[in-house]
């Protein structure tokens, strides 16, 4: 890893009020696109490129602004990106009935907490996935080159400046065409999908295509990048090609060919497609073992330095929260952890069992949302946080807080409570 210019810099414009405005503001607005898109097609991207080309545009304006304080907008802002990932998990609360809405303070409790304790954990796994790997990180990267470009440092050449303004009108020119397309379609004038369903061959089943136009949709698949739509284009073939065919001849049902398909596919096929994602995450959790362990020597390393009086020989970008109050953090985050969960099982009728689901419960978050950091982190190293398996390594730890749940609470409780237990997994 080189070590920036930036290293021994003492006094420079970073986190400043300015900041942190802009970045909370690019925040709510891409949180909510991000949210919007992941509900409509199941996909949310990485927040920080737009919000880096976004801010450079804004901070150029200012004579004071430095890189350091660009990085600290684009810093807030990726946050859109990961609180977004709530709508793979909290949603079901609704799907299975649970829920007629969204608590506000719940809800925020889930977010802060799960927040502060990912990034507690990935600090002692940066020097693992970041400093000793060869990771290529193409997110970050290129966030790094339009830092550059909109410090108008030295090295950066004029026509880079000229593409990173080009960058901002793209945006803009992006956003005004996406709104005009949508105004025609509700006016009728385009129509915004072609769907049709039929039946094959005459012994019942039925399949079907939906075909659907978003500018927005464009723009997701280009974040994403290339090979996300290709497998995603195969996924959605072999489901409504083999998958749908094959579930409505094993089970035929009388009614429409769009009722029938519809149903194979909610009731089968998407959870042949969990599984599949829930094989990817075991794989990838299998593979982080070594990674994490280095991770770990690596910041009890660094902590020993620390100790011993040497932090100031350390550049200044090496320098990590000390692993003491990483601990402490995580520890603290515990507690509202524990009392959200106590105040669930309570809430839903699980109340004489609140004190095991509540310390099973800790244990199981503190465990899993470690392993959720590591491959998280690493799969942003190797492709991108664009294209995270978010989903999978969601739907994977509610399986597993699930059969935890059946094996060791389920038996104690009568039928009628299997409904609460599914919402408190």
């Amino acid at each position: 890893m080189q070590v920036s210019a930036f290293n021994d810099m003492k006094s420079v414009g970073e986190f400043t009020l300015r900041g942190l405005l802009i970045g909370v503001i690019i925040t709510v607005v891409f949180t909510a696109a991000n949210v919007y898109f992941g509900l409509k097609a199941g996909l949310t991207f990485s927040t920080s490129i737009p919000a880096a080309v976004i801010s450079m545009a804004i901070l150029r304006g200012f004579k004071n602004s430095t890189m350091q304080e660009n990085n600290i907008v684009q810093t807030v802002a990726s946050a859109a990106g990961t609180l977004s990932s709530i709508i793979f998990v909290l949603p079901g609360l609704i799907i299975v009935g649970w829920w007629s809405g969204f608590p506000f303070w719940m809800s925020f409790g889930v977010c802060v907490t799960g927040g502060i304790l990912g990034v507690m954990y990935t600090i002692p796994l940066r020097r693992a996935l970041v400093t000793d790997s060869d990771l290529p990180y193409p997110e970050g990267v290129a966030c790094a080159e339009v830092l550059k470009v909109g410090s108008g440092g030295p090295g950066v050449a004029a026509e880079s400046v000229e593409s990173g303004g080009a960058g901002l009108k793209a945006v803009l020119a992006g956003s005004v065409v996406s709104a005009v397309f949508y105004v025609i379609v509700q006016t009728r004038i385009f129509a915004s999908d072609v769907a049709g369903y039929f039946r094959i061959g005459h012994r019942g089943s039925a399949t079907g295509f939906d075909f659907a136009l978003s500018f927005a949709l464009f723009a997701i698949g280009h974040l994403v990048g290339l090979w996300v739509g290709v497998a995603m284009l195969v996924g959605a073939i072999i489901g409504w090609g083999w998958g749908v065919p094959h579930f409505t001849l094993l089970h035929p049902l009388a009614g429409s060919a769009s009722d029938v398909a519809q149903g194979a596919w909610s009731h089968y096929v998407r959870f042949v497609g969990a599984g599949t994602i829930g094989v990817a995450a075991i794989w990838t959790l299998a593979t982080l073992v070594k990674p994490v362990v280095a991770g770990l020597r690596g910041a009890m390393a660094a902590a020993r330095v620390r100790k011993a009086g040497k932090a100031d020989t350390l550049p200044r970008v090496e320098r990590d929260i000390p692993i003491g109050m990483v601990g402490l953090v995580s520890l603290a985050c515990l507690i509202p952890v524990a009392y959200l969960l106590w105040h669930f099982s309570v809430v839903s009728g699980l109340g004489s069992h609140a004190i095991l689901l509540t310390v099973g419960g800790v244990i199981f978050v503190v465990i899993l949302s470690f392993l959720v950091s590591a491959v998280c982190g690493y799969m942003a190293g190797l492709i991108g946080s664009s294209n995270s398996p978010l989903s999978g390594i969601g739907i994977l730890v509610v399986v597993i807080a699930a059969l935890l749940l059946v094996l060791g609470v389920k038996s104690h409780l009568p039928p009628e409570a299997g409904k609460a237990l599914v919402a408190f997994a």
